[in-house]
């Protein structure tokens, strides 16, 4: 019904910036929230930076200042913003969205989780 699609990983030195892209499609009558989560290896998996429908963020404290989220609405496309890049925001990171998707019937919500890109940041 819906897929995300993310890009924008790679490799960088600390101190060097990347920006990711999450772009949602399929049967979407609106998106609420949009988020981006990490996990190390070895690690649970952490929420970095959500931006709610009405445009309103939340960010992990230890990125806080370095990483911006956003969203295009009319493009359906989250990003996130990393500059000032650390060794320890190396991690795969997955983009998570809530979805009202469209039916026959009518709606209804749904999570999904993009495929996951990998960041690594060399010191």
């Amino acid at each position: 019904q819906v897929q995300l699609v993310e890009s924008g990983g790679g490799l960088v030195q600390a101190g060097g910036s990347l920006r990711l892209s999450c772009a949602v499609s399929g049967r979407i009558f609106s998106i609420n929230a949009m988020g981006w989560y990490r996990q190390a290896p070895g690690k649970q998996r952490e929420l970095v930076a959500r931006i709610s429908s009405g445009g309103s963020t939340n960010y992990l404290d230890s990125v806080k200042g370095r990483f911006t989220i956003s969203r295009d609405n009319a493009k359906n496309t989250v990003y996130l913003q990393m500059n000032s890049l650390k060794p320890e925001d190396t991690g795969v990171y997955f983009c998570n969205v809530q979805v009202n998707v469209l039916v026959a019937w009518g709606t209804y919500e749904d999570t999904y989780w993009g495929q996951g890109t990998q960041v690594t940041v060399s010191s």
